[in-house]
């Protein structure tokens, strides 16, 4: 008898936020889902049937495979360089260095700080004017004698959301050594000295031993840094604004829906997203669920 009242006072304790979640997230994105599948156009609200048409039309607009274009762009350099730079960051800091915990402030210390105030920062320092309105990292390239180096940054036609991702890798890359700092200390140094031991190098150690055991830690960040990756919007347009070059589906589902007044169609973009982090998202939950279950 009290153990079911106990049951019955924890149900009700956690019931109010069962019943947010499932107002504000899953009540919502159905709503949203059954928005994209209307002619919903204007501000008084239109629930007519329109199939999938809305998805067939974004699928068809060429300024939509812009937006995939750029996605891909910006998630591939962007997830590569925040993995790369974050584990020889984490390989760095496992040297025993001195001081590791001011490095290690300093590195994640940039992933406290909003989109926005990164975009702004890396606004100026990717400033492409040239001339006397030189600032930024075109100035210093100027001052170190290396103008080869200097560019227009992202205001480059093919490469500009590579440039743009390279702030999202200085915020993010913090993280991922937080990861891969925790996943080496985590590795019993019994392995490293037994390799040792056998004559293999640091090369050949973190190649054949650290990396294939820190892939869980690798999946988990590629996971991460790839959803949000898929949703960026921010850091884009503190950098650069709403321009059709660096365009993401963010940006456009923000100016179809708000700007345009176009509610069926930004439904659809929105629902897009959801299913593109989902794709990402839900088959590393089942992995980590049948992990956790065999251990």
């Amino acid at each position: 008898m009290l153990r079911d009242k106990d049951r019955f006072l924890n149900i009700l304790l956690v019931s109010p936020s069962i019943l947010a979640v499932f107002i504000f997230v899953y009540a919502f994105i159905g709503w949203s889902a059954r928005v994209s599948l209307s002619k919903w156009k204007g501000l008084n609200a239109d629930y007519t049937w329109n199939g999938i048409n809305n998805y067939i039309e974004l699928f068809k607009d060429p300024r939509f495979h812009v937006d995939v274009r750029n996605t891909l762009l910006f998630t591939g350099v962007f997830v590569v360089g925040s993995i790369l730079l974050g584990f020889i960051l984490a390989v760095m800091l496992d040297q025993g260095l001195k001081g590791e915990g001011f490095f290690r402030s300093l590195f994640l210390f940039p992933m406290a700080i909003s989109y926005i105030v990164t975009g702004v920062v890396w606004r100026w320092l990717m400033n492409p004017a040239s001339g006397s309105r030189t600032s930024g990292l075109n100035l210093l390239f100027s001052y170190l004698g290396l103008d080869s180096l200097q560019n227009a940054w992202h205001t480059t036609p093919t490469w500009g959301m590579a440039a743009i991702a390279l702030a999202a890798i200085w915020q993010m890359s913090g993280y991922t050594m937080a990861l891969y700092l925790a996943g080496l200390r985590a590795i019993p140094t019994e392995l490293k000295e037994a390799a040792q031991i056998d004559g293999a190098n640091d090369l050949q150690i973190y190649r054949h031993i650290m990396l294939p055991l820190l892939s869980p830690v690798t999946l988990s960040a590629l996971i991460i840094l790839g959803h949000m990756s898929l949703k960026v919007f921010d850091l884009i347009v503190a950098i650069a604004g709403k321009q059709l070059p660096l365009d993401v589906p963010a940006i456009y589902m923000w100016q179809i829906t708000f700007d345009g007044l176009f509610y069926g169609k930004g439904a659809a973009i929105g629902i897009i997203l959801l299913v593109s982090v989902a794709f990402l998202i839900i088959p590393y939950i089942r992995y980590t669920l049948k992990t956790e279950a065999q251990s």
